[in-house]
């Protein structure tokens, strides 16, 4: 693929470089040309010096030609404009825009952009690693954020079944992983949860 990434910062760089390492074409734009010493020394594709948010700086990195626009800079203003430029302008399909600020989520909504949220993430993470959750994937499917993560069946439920477990507020049980690591989808009220069997619960996140 062509992907075009925007910032390079601590996240851009690395993003940029595991993209080239993985074989795609890439090009990274950074207003402060001293950033791009961030890059692995092997990075083999394109660095571009200027203002995200200017169409001809965009054009200049291949934006016409791009498969992927990836925004990530620390500036939550520049990767919302970056990112309508790249959908209603350059009219890119694949548009990835990092977020600071939850709050900012609805105008990214508006205009049908996925987002990541390194707050509601790392939130939602400590959450449920407080919790005990052994195991925690995330997901994103259209623009939002669906976490998924286990937590041992309290010994209060165990010769119970699915029907008497409660999640709280904003989640859902998604299923049941038994003791040899096999799913059961938690659709059957009357199955019965045993000793080392594992809750999988799931909840939107952003």
């Amino acid at each position: 693929m062509n992907v075009l990434v925007i910032g390079c910062g601590k996240v851009g760089s690395k993003l940029a470089t595991v993209l080239d390492k993985l074989g795609h074409d890439v090009c990274i734009v950074d207003r402060d040309e001293e950033h791009f010493e961030l890059l692995d020394h092997e990075f083999s594709g394109y660095t571009v010096t200027g203002i995200p948010i200017d169409q001809d700086v965009l054009r200049n990195a291949g934006i016409e030609g791009s498969d992927a626009v990836i925004a990530v800079t620390q500036d939550d203003n520049v990767n919302i404009m970056v990112s309508q430029l790249a959908r209603e302008v350059f009219h890119i399909d694949t548009v990835l825009t990092r977020i600071y600020d939850p709050q900012r989520e609805n105008v990214f909504s508006h205009f049908n952009l996925k987002t990541v949220c390194p707050t509601n993430l790392t939130v939602d993470a400590v959450c449920a690693a407080l919790e005990g959750a052994v195991d925690l994937t995330q997901m994103t499917f259209g623009t939002s954020t669906i976490s998924y993560y286990a937590l041992p069946v309290p010994e209060n439920l165990v010769g119970k079944t699915v029907h008497d477990v409660i999640p709280e507020p904003g989640r859902i049980l998604f299923g049941i992983q038994q003791p040899d690591d096999k799913l059961m989808l938690a659709d059957n009220n009357q199955q019965k949860l045993a000793a080392g069997d594992k809750l999988i619960f799931a909840k939107l996140v952003d």
